[in-house]
């Protein structure tokens, strides 16, 4: 599978995105094609190799007439309406990008998306960095794009708006449920445009997963920064690993006193908050204590989100947090029509074998009561219903005669 890295070590900005692209190799030919078409008068990338902290590196600006608009989501959507050369992909994301500032935008200040003030977003530079970056993406033809956390630098950064902390309000919105970094410079190191790519684009975020390298580019940053290179670095290659296997998130904590209440009322949380899976495990502790071994199961990106939920509900003092790997099998959505009513559930294709089919639980649940035979029969009628090689009986009451006897799965073994 064909994948792009962005390693985010001093933050990220739509130019420095953009660079780093057409120094992995994307032609700037191209991406200068594709913003031609938009008919924005005046409007050039000026694309350079310079040396940043000691790096070969590639810088690009945008070179453009002065302009003071401040555009709404509409009067983007005008702009991105006028070419006719950007594919769908390169139109959808970079709608999706705009959408996402939109959106933390609306929130912050209590209005609507199509409300919206695009200020230092608006400007002409960050539209063509953002439309770019979608061309860029679109040709280097990756399947995932996976990011590090990301850095937002501290101090303050003056906006339309003032003066205001980094990160910005609109910045830290659209960085919601995303794994940042602690980078101790003083200074603004991830963009609000920056954050929108990361928000719209990434599949997951972590360390670098295994892969083949292909091409890396540098992306330079405006700023010169104290002990370290301004640089955007991004990885194209190909996953070593297979297909069916990703990387996952593995919190555990050790409790001996919280109550099987609180445990099973933490599960929720973190199941609604998109964990995984959630377990325990029964565990001796210092001084012959019986203990809780709870763990959690998620991905990079929500760590922090299911960290607060356990700290706060089991009052724990600490996390043991790793990283690992897990193969998974792929499944889709799908359905059974069985003499008892239709059940969905997941679909497995298995190498070599039929594919299995794994009832949902709650519509197994609910059709045996109805019907009020148990559980497992449902179970059986559905795996059934699935494969048409299994004999299973009518339902009773139906114009075959109800024999027990024939629920053996005779040469099926779906163990």
């Amino acid at each position: 599978m064909r994948i792009a890295y962005l390693e985010c070590h001093t933050g990220i900005s739509g130019d420095m995105t953009l660079a780093a692209l057409i120094d992995a190799g994307v032609p700037a030919e191209k991406i200068q094609a594709g913003i031609d078409s938009l008919h924005l008068e005046g409007v050039r990338l000026h694309v350079e190799k310079i040396n940043k902290g000691g790096f070969a590196a590639t810088a690009v600006k945008v070179q453009h007439p002065p302009q003071h608009a401040h555009r709404h989501l509409a009067d983007v959507r005008a702009i991105l309406d006028r070419s006719h050369l950007l594919s769908v992909r390169q139109r959808s994301m970079a709608w999706s990008i705009f959408e996402q500032i939109a959106q933390a935008e609306a929130t912050v200040h209590g209005s609507e998306m199509e409300r919206v003030h695009f200020h230092e977003v608006g400007a002409i530079d960050s539209i063509v960095d953002i439309i770019g970056v979608a061309i860029g993406f679109d040709l280097l033809s990756v399947e995932q794009i996976h990011c590090s956390p990301v850095p937002t630098g501290f101090g303050t950064v003056q906006i339309d708006h003032g003066l205001c902390p980094i990160p910005a309000p609109g910045t830290a919105e659209l960085l919601k449920g995303i794994p940042l970094w602690d980078v101790p410079v003083e200074a603004e190191l991830t963009t609000p445009t920056g954050a929108a790519i990361v928000r719209s684009l990434v599949d997951r975020f972590g360390r670098m997963p295994a892969m083949t390298i292909d091409a890396i580019g540098y992306g330079a940053g405006t700023m010169t920064l104290p002990g370290r290179a301004n640089l955007l670095r991004l990885f194209v290659g190909s996953m070593t690993l297979e297909a069916n296997q990703e990387v996952v998130c593995l919190l555990e904590t050790n409790l001996d006193d919280v109550s099987g209440e609180v445990l099973g009322y933490t599960r929720q949380l973190l199941e609604q908050a998109g964990a995984l899976d959630v377990f325990t495990t029964a565990i001796g502790m210092k001084k012959n204590r019986p203990a809780t071994l709870f763990s959690v199961l998620c991905r990079p990106e929500h760590v922090e989100r299911m960290q607060s939920i356990v700290f706060e509900q089991t009052g724990t003092l600490g996390i043991r947090r790793s990283l690992i790997e897990r193969a998974v099998l792929p499944r889709q959505a799908g359905h059974a029509d069985t003499v008892y009513g239709v059940v969905t559930g997941k679909i497995t294709p298995r190498t070599g074998k039929t594919a299995w089919f794994q009832p949902e639980f709650s519509d197994c649940a609910h059709l045996a009561r109805e019907h009020g035979v148990p559980l497992r029969e449902i179970y059986r009628a559905a795996q059934a219903a699935f494969d048409p090689e299994i004999k299973l009986p009518q339902i009773p009451g139906d114009h075959h005669e109800h024999d027990h006897h024939e629920h053996d799965h005779h040469g099926h073994d779906h163990g």
